[in-house]
């Protein structure tokens, strides 16, 4: 469980559940770092949450040790590191393009890799801090011509696996969030016919803070999360 006024950094930030997460962690007064490849292009989303913009691609090493390096000189190190980085490349297997694959790769599993890396090795010393990584449902199942999403949301999913048995036992929460479903789009309509049929983004921000915020004598290392008509 994170001290109260943490910094929290969301590293592949957007318009819809980092945007989410970046304003109910605001809410309970936390600083709010978010990250992405272009930092403008966060700059109305900053301005909305009063988070801190920063830019980074997750797959480059170089780049995660410097979004650290940058977040803690003017926020503060992250007790709370939430990883919603992917790459997505679909059609039929034998008509992928390998370099494609590869960046898709790099994007979901090895930048997942880096971020919760360097959150582990400031957290450490420390004895406390919570690692979150968003899943989808190719975490579990892979789906026909979406293969390389599949590879690396399992991937991710087994690197969540493994730190949570590694880390937790030191006091790091790590914990993997498999979102089941399609996520309603800022500014959509609803549709009257079957009311909340698709993630709300502000309630799977909900559970998150709910997660990251879990006394120690019961941590969950994965949930799902899916709206109530969703098959599975």
């Amino acid at each position: 469980m994170p001290e109260s006024n943490p910094t929290v950094l969301i590293v592949g930030a957007g318009q819809g559940l980092s945007a989410a997460l970046a304003r109910r962690f605001r809410s309970s007064g936390a600083n709010v770092a978010i990250a992405a490849r272009s930092a403008e292009k966060l700059a109305a989303l900053a301005a909305k949450t009063g988070a801190r913009a920063f830019a980074c691609d997750a797959s480059q090493p170089a780049a995660v040790s410097k979004l650290f390096a940058d977040v803690e000189a003017q926020i503060g190190t992250p007790e709370v590191v939430i990883y919603n980085a992917s790459g997505r490349v679909r059609g039929p297997l034998v008509d992928l393009d390998p370099i494609e694959v590869e960046r898709s790769l790099a994007v979901t599993a090895f930048g997942g890799f880096l971020v919760s890396q360097a959150a582990a090795q400031r957290m450490l010393p420390r004895g406390r801090g919570v690692i979150l990584l968003t899943g989808a449902s190719a975490s579990v199942k892979g789906y026909a011509k979406s293969a390389p999403f599949a590879m690396g949301k399992f991937a991710l999913r087994g690197l969540a696996q493994s730190m949570a048995r590694e880390l937790s036992p030191l006091g790091i929460h790590v914990a993997h969030v498999v979102i089941d479903g399609a996520i309603r789009a800022p500014g959509s309509a609803t549709d009257l016919a079957k009311p909340d049929a698709q993630l709300e983004a502000d309630a799977i921000a909900e559970t998150y803070f709910q997660l990251a915020h879990q006394p120690r004598s019961a941590w969950s290392w994965e949930i799902e999360l899916r709206p109530w008509v969703e098959r599975f």
